[in-house]
């Protein structure tokens, strides 16, 4: 089989190219793409070159963690049917291209296990749930302390303080540098960060990935406050030790969902609890692919690009 795929032949060469597909084993399903995201984290880092040794990784290889599809093929002992919609984390399933992520292309083949059934009417928002996930896991657990403070107003910090809200815990303040990102909050504020005057913040999430600002971020807690590192950082992390010391500072990283978050996180959406619109700011044709890369990430309009694979056979 062969499938239309965005493949990164080498940094910031991208494009659709027609790549061939292991054969489904005994536990895999087969699963047409109609949407997939574009992360402007971990899949910018590979597009810049700038992503630091990762288990995995290596060129030319499919991008994207976050699709959603139509099952086409299914052995029947997995519980999936033909037809069925799903959200995909991705596939390892590629001949001559790595499958780091390997959700971007018209059809994957993965392991039933990796693959989580959706509402039949939730459309190219399903393709979100990854982020979602990602973002509960930030804030799930015993002893967890809810966001006071939300450092960045992208997906992921929209989806944070949407969790918080939907938590139940009071509603917290986002930072924002960015004017134009300002909006679309819905019961919290968000303000420029010269704009607050608070220096007693008991939880402080970073979703904006800056670690060069992580000294500022200390001065904002109060004594045994925490930090909480939610995006992806490829520098090596630094802060003067004083300011920790004397608030007793605590750091905390938050990494990928896991099952669990996920089928929380799908309950919360399906129940109403969680609601993921006005998340997607543009969505491309997947044979712009190119072009759609290039607005995610230079963009600061675009907080989430989706490319449209119904037009591909």
């Amino acid at each position: 089989m062969k499938t239309a795929a965005v493949l990164l032949d080498s940094p910031k060469s991208i494009g659709l190219a027609d790549v061939g597909l292991t054969d489904p084993g005994r536990d895999d399903v087969v699963v047409r793409i109609d949407c997939s995201g574009i992360s402007t984290g971990t899949e910018k880092l590979f597009y810049s070159g700038d992503m630091p040794p990762f288990p995995g990784m290596g060129y030319p290889l499919v991008p994207g963690y976050e699709a959603a599809g139509e099952v086409v093929e299914a052995p029947r002992h997995v519980g999936l049917k033909p037809g069925q919609r799903v959200f995909v984390p991705g596939a390892s399933c590629y001949e001559g291209a790595h499958g780091l992520f390997g959700g971007s292309a018209r059809q994957v083949v993965t392991s039933a296990t990796r693959i989580t059934p959706i509402d039949s009417t939730l459309g190219p928002e399903g393709a979100l749930l990854a982020l979602a996930a990602t973002a509960r896991h930030a804030i799930a657990g015993n002893g967890v302390r809810m966001p006071e403070l939300i450092i960045g107003h992208g997906v992921l910090g929209r989806l944070l303080a949407r969790l918080t809200i939907a938590a139940g815990a009071p509603a917290p303040t986002v930072w924002e540098v960015d004017e134009s990102r300002r909006g679309g909050a819905d019961g919290y504020e968000v303000i420029a960060p010269d704009a607050d005057t608070r220096k007693d913040y008991a939880a402080i999430y970073d979703a904006s990935g800056r670690a060069d600002l992580l000294n500022d971020w200390i001065g904002r807690l109060t004594k045994g406050g925490e930090i909480v590192l939610a995006g992806f950082y490829t520098q090596p992390l630094q802060f003067a030790f004083p300011p920790a010391f004397m608030r007793e500072a605590r750091l905390r990283i938050a990494a990928e969902w896991t099952p669990a978050d996920m089928t929380a996180t799908r309950s919360l959406v399906e129940s109403g609890a969680l609601s993921l619109d006005g998340l997607i700011t543009h969505t491309r044709p997947a044979s712009d692919a190119a072009e759609a890369y290039e607005t995610a990430f230079t963009d600061p309009a675009c907080l989430k690009m989706i490319l449209d694979w119904s037009q591909i056979s």
